[in-house]
């Protein structure tokens, strides 16, 4: 297996490590080290992967940066009652050109996944989405991206690739395989109309931060349909992070975005997830500590899911039926999560990229919107998205 762009772990961090409690959670990691070498990976769910890659970053002087201080807190905090093995594969190294990382991260991603092992990514700039997204090119047909951030990224297509352009390459580079790119917690005053109205025009979904702050449980659904999860710190509040990480008084705060995370982790879709833009600063505990906890709530959710969206059994679920218009809309209810679904229907009439009804996630309240004849918003996208 080849493994040949990974650094270890330095040892420094691994003496720290030692003198952790047993029961810590660095204490109980199959760690990549200088001494020993890559980990066995036999039986290994989750692995973290460090990216040392920042130079496509609109802001980018020069500067490098470390991991260490965020392996420290992680290291340091206890598991919950987890049944997953984790390893830490310790550090890509940047590359001779930016394209070189992309391919270094876009093989290990895709090597993980073909082994079920779900990459947790901590990177420097959030271009590294884009080298997380090719490595799904030869695993499945259409990839859906959600991307909890203050801003689309969709930027300009035509120019290089930019942490704050990456989206656009996505939508437009060749091969096609997105399906759905959705944005959690958008900030209306760091995005054009233009980006706005772009998303609308592709069926994407977007969701500003006053409604997840007002109702977070609709990003479950969201995650429950996401194949990978991409993370900018930015959309996390100034008071909540260290000097050079601060981008703006509002934003989702600590306990926000490590709820988000968990729903990440429930759903039975997401196959990698990536955490970006981290800047450290010399107090830079808070962030570090910040990130270590959003990585252990997405471990904490892939330690409870639950296979409910397989509706072979009908004790499994029950199926609901309404008319909204002239419109027959299904839906499912998992009897044991109580989870809902709605069917979108199989177009004959369009060569398209879902060749059969497909469920998609969907909340109690569309059962209920529907019910008022009201058409959930969710459906409505998907369907266009279908027939584009």
């Amino acid at each position: 297996m080849n493994f040949n762009f990974l650094s270890p772990v330095p040892d420094f961090v691994l003496a720290h490590n030692q003198l952790l409690s047993p029961q810590a959670l660095g204490r109980k990691l199959r760690i990549h080290s200088a001494q020993k070498g890559i980990p066995d990976l036999e039986g290994v769910t989750i692995a973290i992967l460090g990216v040392l890659e920042n130079r496509n970053d609109i802001n980018y002087l020069g500067e490098e940066f470390k991991l260490n201080d965020i392996r420290k807190s992680l290291y340091a905090l206890y598991p919950g009652s987890w049944t997953t093995t984790i390893a830490d594969l310790g550090d890509i190294n940047k590359g001779e050109s930016v394209e070189d990382t992309y391919f270094a991260l876009k093989t290990t991603i895709a090597i993980l996944i073909k082994k079920r092992i779900i990459p947790i990514i901590i990177g420097g700039s959030q271009d590294l989405t884009y080298a997380n997204y090719r490595a799904y090119d030869d695993l499945i047909p259409m990839v859906n991206i959600v991307s909890v951030d203050c801003s689309f990224n969709l930027g300009d297509s035509s120019k290089p690739i930019k942490n704050n352009s990456f989206v656009g390459k996505i939508i437009l580079d060749e091969p096609y395989n997105l399906f759905n790119y959705a944005n959690v917690g958008y900030q209306t005053y760091f995005n054009s109309q233009e980006e706005i109205d772009l998303m609308d025009k592709l069926y994407f979904e977007s969701y500003r931060l006053g409604q997840v702050s007002k109702d977070i449980t609709i990003v479950e659904p969201v995650m429950r349909d996401a194949n990978m999860v991409s993370i900018d710190l930015s959309c996390v509040k100034g008071a909540e992070v260290s000097l050079n990480q601060k981008l703006s008084p509002n934003g989702l705060d600590g306990k926000e975005i490590c709820a988000i995370s968990r729903y990440a982790g429930i759903s039975n879709k997401v196959s990698s997830i990536g955490i970006y833009e981290y800047k450290p600063s010399k107090d830079d505990e808070i962030t570090s500590m910040l990130i270590a906890q959003i990585i252990w709530y997405f471990i904490e959710g892939v330690n409870f899911r639950v296979k409910d969206d397989i509706f072979l059994d009908e004790k499994s679920f029950q199926k609901f039926i309404t008319l909204v218009d002239t419109e027959e809309l299904v839906f499912y209810k998992s009897n044991k999560t109580g989870r809902w679904w709605i069917e979108i229907p199989f177009l004959s009439e369009v060569n398209n990229k879902l060749k059969r009804h497909t469920l998609l996630p969907c909340m109690h309240q569309d059962y209920l919107d529907a019910c008022s004849n009201k058409v959930p918003n969710r459906w409505y996208k998907a369907l266009q998205r279908n027939s584009l």
